[in-house]
C-alpha cells in the first residue's frame, strides 16, 4: 500500500471501548489512529455513521458569508480533515444536505478531495475493502433548487442520489449535468429519510453511509432512528449565537421530550493538540 503521510503526528488514544477481535484497519493507518476501526454490519440497511466539528458551545458553524463551513469551526485542523478522509474512505455513500452543496460549490464529498496528500493510500484503501472508486453522494432537498454548476455536478464520474420532495423533484428533475442524478420523491411535504434509507441499500448497494449533515438532517435522522455512531472533533474554540446572527448548534429542527430522546454510548476518545476526537454508538429509547 501507499505510504501514508498522515496529519503530522498520530492521534492519541485516550480511551478504548471497542476493541475487536482482529484488525480492521491497515497498520499504518492503525499507527495513525490507535485503536482501530472495526465498521459493524446492520442487517437489512446501511451502517450510518455521522461526522461533525463542535465548538465548545456546540455551534458547527458561523453562519457568515465566507465563514460558514465545519472547517471553519476547526480552522481547517489538520488531524479534523485527515480524520473525515478516513471516515470517507470507508463509505458507500456521503450524505449532505442541501444547503452545504450550495455554499461549498467547489467541493467534492471523497477522501482524495479532503487530504490529497494520501489520495493514493486512501484509494487502495478503497479498492481492498471492496468499494467503488468514488462514494456516491446523497443530497437531501426539500425544493430539490440546488446549484447545479457545483463542481460535484460536473464530474462525469459522479453518482448523485437527489432525495427530495414531490415540488422538489418537479424542479430538478431535467436540469442538465454531466454526472448522473437520480432523482427521488420521497413525500409531499418532507423526505421520508427511511424510505431513502431503504433505497440506498436496495437499489444502490450502499452497506456504509457516512452524514455529514447538516444540522437539520443529521437532526431529522436521529429522529428517524437512522444513525448508529456519531465521529464528534470537539474544537476548543467558541462561537456564540445572538438575535442577530443565528449560528446553528449540532442538531436543528426537531426537539425531543424527556424519555423519548436518543442518547450516545463513548466509544473511543482520540486527542491531537487541543481538539479531541470521540466516537460514539447511539441508542434510541422505544
Amino acid at each position: 500500500m501507499a505510504a501514508l503521510q498522515g496529519p503530522g503526528s498520530p492521534f492519541q488514544l485516550l480511551f478504548n471501548g471497542d476493541v475487536p477481535s482482529y484488525p480492521s484497519l491497515p497498520e499504518q493507518f492503525r499507527q495513525i489512529y490507535p485503536g482501530d476501526w472495526h465498521i459493524p454490519t446492520i442487517p437489512g440497511r446501511p451502517y450510518t455513521y455521522s461526522n461533525f466539528a463542535q465548538a465548545r458551545d456546540g455551534r458547527i458553524s458561523y453562519n457568515e458569508p465566507n465563514a460558514s463551513s465545519g472547517g471553519d469551526v476547526t480552522d481547517f485542523n489538520t488531524h479534523d480533515r485527515w480524520l473525515m478522509g478516513l471516515l470517507r474512505a470507508r463509505a458507500d455513500a456521503v450524505m449532505s444536505g442541501d444547503t452545504t452543496v450550495n455554499l461549498e460549490t467547489e467541493h467534492l464529498w471523497t477522501a482524495e478531495f479532503m487530504c490529497p496528500y494520501d489520495s493514493a493510500a486512501f484509494t487502495e484503501l478503497r479498492a481492498a475493502e471492496g468499494y467503488a472508486p468514488t462514494p456516491i453522494l446523497v443530497i437531501v432537498s426539500m425544493e430539490g433548487k440546488l446549484n447545479f454548476d457545483a463542481r460535484c455536478f460536473c464530474e462525469s464520474t459522479a453518482q448523485i442520489v437527489l432525495a427530495t420532495t414531490r415540488r422538489g423533484a418537479d424542479h430538478a428533475r431535467d436540469i442538465p449535468c454531466v454526472a448522473k442524478v437520480d432523482v427521488h420523491d420521497l413525500g409531499q411535504e418532507s423526505v421520508d429519510l427511511r424510505r431513502l434509507d431503504q433505497i440506498l441499500y436496495s437499489d444502490y448497494g450502499v452497506r456504509n453511509l457516512l452524514c455529514e449533515g447538516g444540522a437539520r438532517t443529521f437532526g431529522a435522522m436521529l429522529d428517524a432512528g437512522l444513525i448508529d455512531e456519531e465521529f464528534v472533533t470537539f474544537c476548543p474554540n467558541f462561537i456564540g449565537r445572538s438575535p442577530e446572527k443565528f449560528r446553528p448548534s449540532y442538531t436543528e429542527g426537531v426537539a425531543w421530550m424527556p424519555g423519548k430522546a436518543p442518547y450516545s454510548q463513548p466509544f473511543s476518545l482520540h486527542r491531537a493538540g487541543d481538539f479531541l476526537y470521540m466516537r460514539t454508538k447511539v441508542h434510541y429509547k422505544r
